[in-house]
């Protein structure tokens, strides 16, 4: 079975490349317009699988040309989709995506089928042999805390990436391992503005302190801050050149997932996810722009842990 199983969303991308983004009421000129596979689920799944992953996913897509493309494209990957249900009925789930010259971008994400996964599809999932469970937000809270519960309950290390930002209800916290949050997502959670390395870690030590095993604080271009237990790294950003942070995120959490799933210590994971991270903003898309394995082996300089 699955050592990685990731519960999450399916979208068809329609990313538009822009100069800026317009002002309320201005209408801008856009530079392209392309499609992707994507989805936070889709993403991370995909993105466990270029590194060398086993990797099952549980998601939803709808009875269409997207929903038939997303799961050919997810399987030609490596990623097991036997468990990614067509709904009759709904269009598959679809995120129109902003990018603007500096690699910095505006996501708006239509659910659709993402929206009818309940949590009998992940109450049916043979959990033996997996050794992480992949989270995210966007797909139903219920179908989230019982995909963690019963990850918990068979022994996996539970990964939550709190994304899209959103409150987090006490029945999910507990069944958490590991929160992998950006700035935006940890100032939510905390109400401290993430602003330098003094509210960073403010910010980690208040969310490791609601029972987790750690925090990983993603920094952007700066890295990562992981926080685990009275242990506190700042893993140091790669310099790279930037054209579009779709996905970055996803890259790290699904490199995070191979880490442990291996084996290897939290510390160590956290540098191989942020080299992961590094790559993918380098390309336009989501899955189109996550790196493999040997890319991220060989990449350097490899960042600093401090």
């Amino acid at each position: 079975m699955a050592e990685i199983v990731v519960v999450g969303s399916l979208n068809q991308d329609l990313v538009v490349a822009v100069d800026r983004w317009p002002d309320s009421g201005e209408t801008l000129t856009g530079l392209s317009l392309s499609r992707f596979a994507g989805g936070k689920g889709g993403n991370q799944a995909a993105a466990a699988a270029a590194l060398g992953g086993n990797v099952g996913l549980v998601g939803t897509v709808g009875d269409d040309e997207a929903g038939r493309w997303l799961r050919t494209s997810l399987s030609e990957r490596g990623v097991d989709v036997s468990r990614v249900r067509t709904v009759k009925g709904l269009p598959t789930g679809t995120a129109v995506v902003g990018v603007e010259g500096s690699g910095a971008n505006r996501i708006v994400v239509i659910p659709g089928a993402n929206a009818a996964l309940g949590p009998a599809d992940v109450e049916g999932w043979d959990w033996t042999g997996t050794r992480v469970l992949l989270l995210q937000l966007e797909v139903p809270m219920d179908v989230v805390i019982a995909a963690a519960r019963a990850g918990r309950a068979s022994g996996a290390t539970v990964i939550l990436d709190p994304a899209p930002a959103r409150p987090l209800p006490d029945d999910l916290w507990q069944h958490v391992d590991i929160l992998v949050p950006n700035r935006h997502e940890a100032e939510l959670l905390t109400g401290i503005s993430v602003t330098d390395a003094t509210t960073a870690r403010l910010a980690a030590a208040r969310l490791a302190r609601r029972g987790l095993r750690a925090v990983v604080l993603k920094l952007d271009a700066e890295g990562a801050l992981l926080v685990e237990g009275s242990y506190v790294a700042h893993v140091a950003g790669v310099v790279v050149h930037a054209i579009d942070s779709t996905a970055a995120g996803d890259a790290f959490a699904g490199a995070l997932a191979v880490a442990l799933a291996e084996g290897r210590p939290l510390a160590s994971g956290v540098v191989y996810a942020n080299r992961a991270a590094s790559i993918s903003v380098t390309r336009p898309g989501a899955q189109a722009s996550l790196p493999s394995r040997d890319e991220v082996d060989g990449l350097e300089p490899v960042g600093r842990t401090r």
